[in-house]
């Protein structure tokens, strides 16, 4: 039975803390980050949400650059899950796959709004200057 505590971010810097529990978690199992979900699972009509991290139930951070969504021993460098002390430090350390398994805890996603009706403009290209 999947769990979630999803954490939407929106444009504007708030954030807000939907829980997911049973039918309603189950659309997000087997979810990569990255992928874009509908705001309605949330109870938010209108919108778009864009996976952007997790962790899972001990506290390791779900990577996007990892496959699968078991929990690795990998080298890192940077990125969630290190923060390097010293310029050039390398660290093995334990972090979970990209994709959102019965295990994760908690998801952070992204508002989009979807835009209906609305293309999008083209840039004009810059004229080079004649002197």
């Amino acid at each position: 039975m999947a769990r979630f505590k999803l954490i939407i971010s929106s444009e504007d810097g708030r954030a807000e803390t939907v829980d997911l529990e049973g039918a309603r978690a189950q659309p997000l199992v087997g979810r990569k980050i990255g992928e874009t979900i509908e705001g309605s699972i949330a109870g938010l009509e209108g919108t778009k949400l864009v996976i952007t991290g997790g962790s899972d139930k001990d506290g390791f951070p779900l990577r996007k650059d990892v496959h699968g969504g078991a929990r690795k021993a990998i080298i890192l460098s940077r990125g969630p899950g290190f923060n390097p002390a010293q310029k050039g430090e390398r660290r093995r350390k334990s972090i979970r796959g990209n994709t959102i398994t019965d295990n994760v805890i908690q998801i952070n996603c992204k508002a989009v709004k979807e835009e209906k009706g609305r293309k999008k403009r083209k840039a004009k290209k810059a004229k080079p200057k004649t002197s």
